[in-house]
């Protein structure tokens, strides 16, 4: 069986500890490909069709709207099947202590029996604030290891603590 990191990534304007600044690679999206790396795992990226501002306070705004609604944006694709897949790691940024919204569509999207999913969020203070939890009400019948929470501000020089995460 095969492994994939699957993950929701904001490029754009973001926060980092108390300050705004643009970034073309998301801190979730650096820290799914150093699992990639890692564990030879294929990468698939959660893309919403409608994104999200890339001005961070609008941003902020809409995915709050989207969580306040329970909405399931639709995404730009998914993949036909997870069936090849045992090994998997969701990553996610924490808003608000849950995931974010098109994170719920993909997770509904599929039969997560049997499945083991390895969650990791990037944040700017809040941890993984229960959403290791949230995840395994979603997916029923998975097995949801103990999760991996960095500081957006601290990805760039994650890699060892992700390393230990994943075991190496």
């Amino acid at each position: 069986m095969e492994k994939l990191v699957v993950f929701y990534s904001r490029a754009d304007e973001n926060y980092f500890g108390g300050q705004y600044r643009f970034v073309e690679v998301g801190n979730t999206e650096k820290v799914a490909h150093m699992i990639g790396e890692a564990t030879g795992a294929e990468l698939f990226k959660i893309e919403q069709k409608e994104p999200y501002s890339p001005n961070y306070k609008r941003c902020i705004d809409q995915a709050m709207a989207d969580k306040r609604a329970n909405a399931r944006p639709e995404l730009v694709e998914m993949p036909e099947s997870l069936d090849g897949y045992d090994e998997i790691y969701l990553g996610y940024p924490n808003y608000w202590g849950d995931l974010p919204m098109a994170v719920y569509t993909f997770l509904d999207a599929f039969d997560w029996t049997g499945k083991n999913i390895h969650p990791f969020c990037t944040h700017e203070g809040s941890g993984l604030s229960g959403t290791e939890q949230k995840i395994a009400r979603t997916c029923k019948g998975a097995r949801v290891a103990d999760g991996l929470a960095i500081c957006g501000s601290d990805v760039d020089s994650s890699e060892n603590l992700v390393l230990r995460w994943l075991g190496q």
